[in-house]
């Protein structure tokens, strides 16, 4: 057995001890640090990978800045394709069915204890936690634990920008502060294609077929990615204009993938590949690029290690940092990813190692969740010819050497055999360490909450309250 398997067999079922115990000591640990830098944690809404970066023509001219200056990973990956258990992941450290994010905080769901989010034990090391524009994870931010909450009159980056330039004016000088900063772009709908988002020359993103309108669909994307990346440039000059940029760490990532079909809501790389740039101490500059495969819960870690303080007992992550420093070329051996809900139910789980994916279904369905794909050009152009009917097989294993494109399934193929058994295995050894709920039955949601009938068309028909399991 791993190292990695032992380590998740050894896990404590979370529900009874993280949410007292655990919290207090991770707080008590954090309130014995000492701070040294400022955090920044910049996100976007469904931008997968597709920024100039990572080679897409996509042209993101500051965030390209911002990786020539710090670390760019090119093979990181949420935890969850969806919005709000994504994000509850990345700020707590730990999948969504051990944080309690199982579907969408404006549908109902929530965190176990708001207590496990990182505004929380960092105050207690002395940090002052600001948040503006989006944060998805709650019904009401106050719920979170910031020190301050900027109400801007949309998450357009319009609108959130300002209040970003003010906080940088008046941060405290006198500790350290967390400022979650969060966009709306580069969700749906998209921005009107501009000059330079001419629909003649764009292509549409793998999978999708080049079509006049899913051409024009992706003139779309990148128009809100070229007002994302001004707000991100913004955000950045503010930074170094107010004499910050020597002790702030920034950190800029997205949820998931893109919102077109077979995309946002997937487990491929499609769904779960995010962009994470990071600039800031402790050798998190000059351009450096890790092809490492890691996951939105090492970030909570890395900066336990950075501002050398005790790892809360939660956490389900490792530190990114033997990667900045040179000391390995890798700090998984898998990453691990969910659906539960999003507009509809649909249970599904996902384990990734450098040469192999496999993705497991629980609904027993044969059929697209169509409601969990968001409405636009490129879902019409696939509905018109027969998206509906396409069949949607409930294991999956695909060879990422050979097909990257995640298209061809292995599970039917012998001499693949001994692969899938040891990819089921690792699956089944992380559920039943973080004490998945899916191996008890369907999902349970929390009481108010409501979904879509999966067998409905649009995430915009009216949701219905889920019953009671």
């Amino acid at each position: 057995m791993s190292s990695f398997n032992r380590r998740l067999l050894e896990m404590i079922p979370r529900r009874s001890f993280v949410q007292g115990v655990a919290a207090a000591a991770g707080s008590a640990a954090l309130a014995q640090s000492k701070p040294r830098f400022n955090i920044v944690y910049l996100h976007s809404h469904d931008t997968g990978r597709y920024i100039q970066p990572y080679g897409y023509a996509v042209p993101t001219p500051n965030m390209q800045k911002l990786a020539e200056e710090g670390v760019l990973f090119r093979q990181a990956f949420d935890a969850a394709p969806t919005c709000s258990p994504s994000r509850a992941s990345l700020l707590s450290g730990c999948c969504p069915h051990s944080n309690g994010m199982l579907g969408l905080a404006h549908r109902g769901f929530s965190m176990y204890d708001y207590k496990r989010h990182l505004a929380h034990p960092l105050r207690s090391a002395g940090y002052h936690s600001a948040l503006l524009g989006v944060h998805h994870i709650a019904s009401n931010p106050a719920l979170i634990g910031y020190d301050r909450i900027v109400r801007p009159k949309s998450q357009r980056v319009e609108d959130v920008v300002p209040g970003a330039l003010e906080f940088f004016k008046t941060a405290p000088r006198n500790q350290p502060f967390f400022v979650d900063i969060g966009f709306q772009e580069t969700h749906r709908e998209f921005r009107k294609p501009g000059p330079n988002e001419d629909p003649r020359y764009s292509i549409p993103p793998n999978p999708i077929p080049d079509t006049p309108e899913t051409r024009y669909d992706f003139a779309g994307f990148k128009a809100s990615a070229r007002m994302l990346d001004g707000a991100v440039g913004e955000v950045m000059k503010a930074v170094e204009v107010n004499g910050l940029a020597g002790n702030t760490l920034i950190i800029c990532t997205t949820d998931h993938g893109i919102a077109f079909p077979n995309m946002k809501c997937n487990l491929t790389d499609q769904g779960t590949g995010v962009l994470l740039i990071m600039r800031g101490p402790n050798g998190l500059s000059g351009g450096k690029v890790s092809d490492a495969m890691v996951s939105h819960l090492d970030i909570y870690p890395t900066l336990c290690e950075m501002l050398d303080i005790e790892k809360p007992k939660w956490l389900e992550g490792r530190s990114m940092m033997p990667l900045v420093r040179g000391e390995a070329k890798e700090i998984n051996e898998q990453v691990f990813a969910e659906v539960n809900y999003h507009a509809a139910y649909e249970p599904k789980r996902a384990v990734r190692t450098q040469r192999y994916k496999y993705i497991k279904c629980y609904d027993n369905r044969r059929r697209p969740n169509l409601p969990n794909c968001d409405d636009g050009p490129s879902k019409s152009y696939w509905l018109d010819k027969g998206w509906k009917d396409q069949p949607m097989p409930q294991e999956q294993l695909y060879d990422l050497v050979f097909d990257p494109s995640e298209v061809h399934n292995l599970t039917g193929d012998a001499s693949k055999a001994g692969t899938l058994a040891d990819m089921r295995k690792r699956l089944d050894t992380w559920m039943r360490a973080t004490d998945d709920p899916l191996l008890h039955g369907p999902v349970p949601a929390p009481a108010g909450a409501v979904a879509n009938d999966p067998e409905g068309i649009s995430p915009m028909d009216r949701p219905v309250p889920i019953p009671k399991i």
